[in-house]
């Protein structure tokens, strides 16, 4: 029996529109994108009622354009199917995650939008699992994985992170976040220095980060924007999620070690 997807209807009514007006809004979103599509009342129905459970990429763009939240917020399954684009300039972008991690598209959050209105969670002090990707052009294009464990401290509404000592995915990588939240938005910058004796030889890389935060605060999924080694402008994914809120001198033992 297919389970309804509550979580979709919700939105829709949130957004004060009938089925008609939530499927006319999908076509115009993909007109205006560039990728017409088909969307009917009828659809809607089949994804709200469980019938169909996932949307093609071409009504997912869609749906996440209308309704300002990542595909995976809206009660469907994230998309894994990688899209690297070359820039033009020298640099790639990586637009989804091949490795499984959402990608929210934070210029979505725009104000209005029910992702900019949603009620940050109170507090986001914790450890949290950074995990991002990112293409390497030195070795064919393939996309590598970071994963630091970071501590996360908010002082009002601005976050400082900071990794563990011995708690990167490649040793001695340390990363630091300096991040705003705007209600379920959140935009900072980012730092990581990269570990001497490893591929990039020490380099230290920095850049921009948007992500959207879920209504629970137990995770952040987004993007990061970096100078990559030829000083071109690369792009992927970045998700932060919530593993121990917890700071005292157990818990960041305890979490100082690589992640898995």
């Amino acid at each position: 029996m297919a389970t309804p997807n509550g979580t979709l209807r919700a939105v829709r009514m949130g957004l004060l529109m009938s089925q008609d007006e939530f499927a006319r809004a999908i076509r115009e979103a993909g007109e205006q994108a560039g990728a017409p599509n088909d969307a009917s009342k009828r659809l809607v129905q089949r994804w709200e009622s469980g019938t169909t459970a996932a949307p093609r990429p071409v009504y997912a763009r869609a749906l996440e354009a209308v309704t300002g939240l990542p595909i995976e917020a809206l009660g469907f399954p994230a998309s894994t199917l990688a899209r690297i684009s070359d820039d033009g300039h020298g640099g790639h972008d990586l637009e989804d995650s091949p490795l499984g991690i959402p990608v929210a598209n934070g210029p979505l959050a725009a104000k209005g939008s029910p992702a900019a209105q949603a009620a940050p969670r109170a507090n986001y002090t914790g450890i949290w699992l950074s995990t991002y990707e990112y293409v390497s052009s030195g070795r064919g294009n393939q996309v590598f994985t970071g994963k630091h464990h970071v501590v996360l401290l908010q002082h009002g509404n601005r976050l400082t992170g900071r990794s563990l000592p011995g708690a990167s995915l490649n040793p001695d990588s340390p990363l630091t976040l300096d991040l705003q939240v705007e209600g379920n938005t959140v935009t900072g910058t980012w730092t990581e220095q990269t570990a001497s004796e490893g591929y990039y030889r020490g380099a230290r890389y920095f850049g921009a980060i948007q992500m959207l935060a879920e209504p629970t605060g137990r995770r952040m999924a987004g993007k990061w924007v970096g100078f990559g080694k030829e000083f071109d402008v690369n792009t992927g994914p970045w998700e932060l999620r919530l593993l121990d809120a917890s700071t005292d001198k157990a818990t960041l033992a305890s979490y100082n070690r690589p992640p898995e």
